[in-house]
Parts: C-alpha cells; sequence; structure tokens
C-alpha cells in the first residue's frame, strides 16, 4: 500500500468533483430543472489542480491531458457568470499560480519525461488509446459547453453536455477497470447516475416549455 498518499490526492481530487455534480443535482432537483451554481466551477478548478497532480503521480497520459485542456474553460465559466472579480484573493493566486507552477516543476525537476508516458511498461499501447480516447470525448462536453455559453452569453449546461459526460464517463470506468484504477472507477459509477438525472430533468423542462409553447 505505498501508493495510498497517491491514490489519497486522486480520491480527495474526485471527491470534490463529486462535491460539484451533487451542488448541481441538489439546485437542479430544487428548482426542477438543469441549473448550474457557482460552487460548480470553483470546486471544478480545485479538483482539476488534485487530479491534474495525481495523474503525473499515477504517470497517466490520459488523466493529465483531461485535465491541462479543460481547466481553462472552468475559468471561463465562471468568467461568464460574472463571479471571477468576487472572488478571494489567495483562491485567485492558486488557480493562475499552479499551472504556472507545475508546468515549471515537470520541465525543470520532474523525473517523468512525456516520452515515459507512452512507453509499454508503464501501461500497455491499447490501454493508452482507449484513455486519450475516452478523455478527449469526455473533455470535449466542456468545449460543447464552452461554445453554447459563448453563443447564449451564459453560463449552462446543455443536453449535449450530459450525452458526451455519459459517452466519454462509461469509456474511462471501462479505462479505470483495466487500469486497475479505483478513484476511475468510482468517480464514474457515481457519475453516470447523476449524467442521466439531469438528461431526464433537462428533457422534462423542454417538454413543458413545448406545452406552454403551444398553448
Amino acid at each position: 500500500m505505498q501508493d495510498w498518499p497517491i491514490f489519497a490526492i486522486g480520491f480527495l481530487a474526485q471527491l470534490l468533483f463529486s462535491a460539484r455534480l451533487i451542488s448541481q443535482w441538489f439546485l437542479s432537483e430544487k428548482s426542477k430543472k438543469v441549473e448550474t451554481p457557482v460552487l460548480f466551477w470553483k470546486l471544478s478548478l480545485l479538483a482539476s489542480i488534485l487530479l491534474f497532480t495525481y495523474g503525473y503521480l499515477r504517470e497517466d497520459l490520459a488523466i493529465m491531458l483531461g485535465q491541462f485542456l479543460i481547466y481553462g474553460i472552468y475559468w471561463r465559466n465562471l468568467n461568464l457568470m460574472g463571479e471571477w472579480h468576487n472572488r478571494n484573493i489567495l483562491f485567485k493566486i492558486l488557480i493562475i499560480v499552479f499551472p504556472i507552477g507545475i508546468t515549471a516543476y515537470i520541465w525543470f525537476f520532474g523525473s517523468l519525461s512525456w516520452s515515459d508516458l507512452f512507453k509499454t511498461e508503464n501501461i500497455s499501447g491499447w490501454l493508452i488509446g482507449l484513455g486519450i480516447l475516452a478523455q478527449i470525448i469526455y473533455t470535449s462536453r466542456f468545449f460543447y459547453q464552452w461554445y453554447h455559453s459563448e453563443k447564449t452569453q451564459e453560463s449552462s449546461l446543455p443536453m449535449g453536455f450530459w450525452i458526451l459526460s455519459l459517452i466519454g464517463s462509461a469509456l474511462l470506468f471501462t479505462y479505470g477497470i483495466f487500469r486497475q484504477d479505483p478513484v476511475l472507477i468510482a468517480a464514474h459509477f457515481f457519475g453516470a447516475i447523476i449524467y442521466m438525472r439531469d438528461m431526464y430533468l433537462l428533457k422534462k423542462t423542454d417538454a413543458e416549455v413545448g406545452e406552454k409553447f403551444e398553448a
């Protein structure tokens, strides 16, 4: 169990990701429609920092890639909600300094090189491919959400976001089983339940809006 500190970082990251989903879920259940609380994006940023660190310690390219691609979108959604300027100065420093700090550490002091992440003795080639594919699909949900939010100038979580979440989560759950990664297995089993519930709420809301429009 010498890896328990690494797994602890991963579980803490997923705990924060789960907390963001629960906060979003509770708010949505309360209003009977899909809502996006500010806390969702704040927790996303903090969890992303921890999960990237976990991915680095686990020498897992798929995890690192996903968090690298998505970090800026979390920040942008806070900005779209007009909440970035209201954040605590320590929170802002952490969010800005972390990407610079972790990049500098990996570049100047890290013992792990990018080529190491592709070596088959770490993870088999087909499993690397599955992990990257799963992460690209899972990450694309936020690029879709970003496009939709920029178009409407309002931070929201449309149906396409939840569909991509469910597909990507199923693939990452499969990847986690083959990778024997309890962090990924636990996170994506729980997440899939909330994704399906939000899809139902969103579909129900759209149907009610349509009925009112027809009336």
